[in-house]
């Protein structure tokens, strides 16, 4: 089934259950779940006949009860055209069914976040993903829906009572993450096209605790729902990622009529819609409001209509920033966007625009690209502080826009010069060697964080070039030993426990019920504060980065463990879960983290919380330095055994007849071949070789045992440490061991990346200009030589050239 279908069977029965068991909690959600419509009762269809119609009857009492009439009854389970007929969509019904039976969603909300609806916006993603290009339009990125949330200025402070409106909603998602950034709440409101679409949404508001959104159905350019005394209704903040370049966009009503005055500026082209919606949601803003549109980047430049309704815009301020962003972002197209920023709130003041060129800030995700925590972060800080970057960002004054050169046209290349560089080839290093000094000084950055290592390694050629002192294998092993490296390294860990220290009275809140966004947004915001140009060669961007993703990884499932389950029972060791089923039908478990025993007796253990390599080497690192040792002698025993046996096992050799089949030596077969050369005078030296590999097999094997033996012992001290643990070890274990030294790791690796730019930057630069014109003259020499020597051989006249 294509998962644009699917999604809804999911999707629906997700929704049905996670209603179902808060209904039995008895908070916490709007939905009335009448008696005989609880998941349980269809859980109870399971293997009958009538399961398809049966689950539909349930769907539709539920949905007259809380007027969800076309939201969540759109679905049939009782379509045997996708799900079969007859027994077949009997199986498939209760398997699908007893899936959804083995979660338990009463705690959807743990801690103040929302994890049922995280687990929908997951699900939408990836549906999104599969659907295609023409199917992915209803899901916004959540990346991207940050940043349009952090432009117009919803953060802590926004009210309540505010207003966000999002003309083309979709599934709601572009709302959703605005909404987040509220910690006190939105008054929320969308408008979606598509009736399925708009269902979704629905469904996605109630799993997000926003039951009251008001979302209508319809397009919105033909027939905008909310409407106030005949007037579009107005709101704070307005979002929107419209379908881009819609041809039938004007379809059911006449542009130059328009009851809205939408249009005054200027009406789009007849086939292509961008700036209609741009010029619905700028009349759907307050006069102190903010909006915020995904648009394509043709939007800037075009002419024709288009030009007349940008000149309108510019010309009356309203636009107060362009934000490029990187292509391949969006599920419904691979081509690159931009967020149109509109702020109606002292217009009447600005003259100029800013643009933000991010095109280039982003990480590969699959196949789609993604934008990282520390260009949300970089796009929110410049554009909100008007912070000019070289390359990235500029305030381009109002005049210059409107010169004769540049017409209105807002394309950012007209305006933000590309910060890299070329890399120019340098004619008189290639002609007479020589590393360029211009190259080298445009490392200006790495001399600076390591004085005397530009001396270190490179030494004058002759004026404005340079040599390296050393080979070029040698450069990384000469910048790791330069002093300053090793004083960074320090600053940079005293640094990061300056930063665990100034956050205690944060982090030691983090119990049964804490509230896991805050605590990241603390620690974060703290963190990126503090090493702003606090240590050479790393950003505060490139440290916040490694944060959330450490955060996103790891972090965050362990708070939201602690705060389900609290600090000793989320560190116990569990049994390992079933995930899946094998080829053979057995029950596929998860991968255990510790193993006790062998064979029926072996015993696996599943670690969440609490890594067994911290406590083995907090509490044992004596024993597990032990085992490191007997291991090591356990792979030497073997190597030498291994390379006896392939000595005397080649063609002709004397062990090549104890070989079975598969080219190996069985212990039984080497015992054989040795008892059957006892007594031989003549194979004495034969006997001699079969003794001794015998020897160095039993020798390795018990040097395996050995080692075995004492890992099967520390695993049991470790599994019996655990339940010893109190409270205090557990959290000094995760806080500090798993956490902190973990983001130390990835942070101090990034440093390492650093100096791997810098090792390969002066490799390649001595690679480029070691090869000179003599050089080239000289095996032009030695060439012609050689083939004047054949010539000669061959009766024929010398090359004299």
């Amino acid at each position: 089934m294509d998962a644009s279908q699917y999604k809804d069977y999911i999707l629906t029965l997700l929704f049905l259950k996670y209603v179902s068991d808060r209904s039995q909690v008895g908070k916490g959600s709007l939905v009335f779940v009448p008696p005989g419509c609880t998941f349980e009762d269809i859980v109870a269809l399971k293997g009958s006949k009538g399961i398809g119609e049966e689950i539909d009857k349930i769907i539709g009492r539920l949905a007259n009860e809380n007027g969800l009439r076309g939201v969540i009854d759109v679905t049939s389970f009782n379509d045997p055209e996708k799900l079969g007929s007859g027994g077949e969509m009997v199986d498939r019904l209760s398997r699908l069914v007893g899936i959804f039976d083995e979660l338990d969603l009463r705690a959807g909300h743990a801690g103040g976040d929302d994890l049922l609806g995280d687990a929908y916006e997951y699900l939408m993603r990836h549906f999104a993903t599969e659907s295609g290009k023409s199917k992915g339009q209803f899901y916004t990125p959540a990346e991207v829906s940050r940043v349009m949330a952090g432009v117009v200025g919803i953060d802590g402070q926004t009210k309540r009572r505010q207003t966000i409106y999002d003309p083309t909603c979709g599934s709601g998602s572009l709302l959703l993450k605005a909404v987040d950034e509220a910690p006190q709440g939105l008054s929320v409101y969308g408008q979606e096209k598509d009736g399925s679409t708009w269902a979704l949404a629905r469904m996605n508001m109630i799993l997000h605790g926003k039951e009251t959104a008001d979302l209508a159905k319809g397009d919105v350019i033909s027939s905008p729902h909310f409407v106030d005394d005949g007037e579009l209704k107005l709101h704070d903040f307005v979002v929107a990622n419209p379908p881009f370049s819609t041809k039938s966009w004007s379809n059911g009503i006449s542009p130059a009529k328009d009851d809205f005055h939408r249009f005054d500026i200027g009406v789009p082209p007849p086939r292509n819609g961008d700036y209609a919606f741009l010029l619905h949601a700028i009349k759907s803003t307050k006069p102190t409001g903010k909006a915020a549109v995904i648009l394509p980047h043709g939007v800037l430049f075009r002419g024709g209509a288009e030009a007349e309704i940008r000149r309108g815009l510019v010309k009356r301020r309203l636009i107060k920033g362009v934000i490029g962003l990187p292509s391949n972002l969006f599920y419904g197209t691979g081509i690159p966007a931009c967020i149109v920023v509109v702020d109606k709130d002292g217009s009447d003041r600005r003259d100029a625009i800013f643009l933000v060129d991010a095109s280039e800030g982003f990480a590969k995700d699959g196949p789609k690209n993604r934008l990282r925590a520390r260009d949300i972060h970089k796009i929110i800080d410049v554009f909100t502080k008007e912070i000019e970057l070289e390359g990235y960002s500029r305030l381009v004054p109002i005049s210059e826009i409107g010169s004769t050169e540049n017409d209105f046209n807002l394309n950012l290349s007209r305006y933000i010069e590309p910060l890299e560089a070329d890399d120019l080839q340098d004619l008189d290093g290639h002609l007479n060697g020589g590393i360029p000094d211009h190259d080298l000084d445009l490392l200006a950055d790495f001399w600076s964080a390591f004085p005397g290592l530009r001396e270190q390694l490179l030494a004058p050629e002759r004026d404005g070039y340079t040599r390296l002192r050393v080979e070029s294998t040698e450069v990384r092993a000469v910048i790791e030993a330069n002093p300053h490296f090793e004083l960074i390294g320090h600053a940079l860990d005293r640094a990061l426990d300056e930063w665990w220290a100034g956050n205690a009275a944060a982090i030691e809140t983090i119990d049964v019920g804490v509230e896991p966004r805050p605590l990241i947004a603390g620690l974060s915001e703290d963190l990126f504060e503090r090493f702003e140009d606090a240590i050479p060669l790393l950003s505060n961007y490139d440290v916040y980065e490694e944060l959330m993703v450490y955060w996103g990884e790891t972090m965050q499932d362990d708070v939201h463990l602690v705060s389900a389950e609290g600090w000793l029972r989320a560190a116990r060791p569990r049994q390992p879960r079933q995930v899946g089923v094998t080829s053979s039908g057995k029950p596929k478990l998860e991968e255990p983290d510790l193993v006790i025993g062998k064979g029926r007796s072996r015993k696996q253990y599943k670690l969440d919380l609490l890594p067994a390599g911290i406590v083995i080497e907090r509490y044992f690192g004596v024993v597990r330095r032990e085992l490191s040792a007997l291991s090591t002698a356990a792979d030497n025993a073997e190597r030498m055994a291994d390379a006896f046996t392939e000595e005397h096992t080649g063609e002709g050799d004397v062990l090549e007849e104890v070989l079975n089949d598969k080219g190996k030596i069985t212990k039984t077969a080497l015992a054989k071949f040795v008892k059957s050369l006892r007594g031989d005078p003549d194979r004495a030296d034969d006997l001699e070789i079969g003794e001794r590999c015998q020897s160095l097999r039993a020798a390795a094997a018990e040097a395996r045992k050995v080692a075995e033996d004492a890992e099967d012992e520390l695993h049991r001290l470790t599994l019996a440490k655990y339940e010893e643990l109190d409270e205090a070890e557990v959290r000094a274990c995760v806080l500090r061991d798993k956490w902190l030294q973990a983001v130390k790791r990835r942070v101090r690796d990034v440093l390492h990346g650093r100096i791997g730019d810098l090792t390969m930057r002066i490799r390649d630069l001595d690679d480029r200009y070691a090869y000179t014109l003599d050089d080239l003259r000289e095996e032009e020499e030695e060439l012609r030589d050689r083939v004047n020597l054949h010539l000669i051989e061959l009766g024929a006249e010398p090359v004299t050239v």
